[in-house]
């Protein structure tokens, strides 16, 4: 019986080590520049949230995110981080989601 314990306990441990791995620290946010900025989640720490928006593009990943940037920019965003960025059902229209911040 031991052994079958000793034997799951190597068996989980690098799995539940793997997500701390997975945790990252906050880091401040870059300077705010002229135009909003692709920031990622560990950096919204103390930043306001002030919305959120999405776009369906056809194209490219890129052209969603070009999107984003512009409703961004509309919104008077300093920042966003985008969540979701997946092609749709239809091949070559893409669905991007973003948070905004200031």
């Amino acid at each position: 019986m031991n052994q079958r314990w000793l034997a799951l306990s190597v068996l989980l441990f690098p799995l539940l080590t793997a997500c701390h791995a997975l945790q990252s620290a906050p880091q401040p946010a870059p300077p705010a520049g002229a135009t909003p900025q692709e920031i990622q989640r560990n950096q919204t720490q103390g930043l306001e949230k002030i919305g959120t928006t999405s776009a369906i593009v056809r194209g490219a990943p890129s052209d969603g995110e070009a999107a984003i940037r512009t409703k961004a920019a509309a919104a008077q965003a300093r920042y966003y981080v985008i969540v979701v960025n997946d092609e749709t059902v239809v091949p070559g229209q893409w669905y991007t989601q973003a948070i905004l911040y200031r």
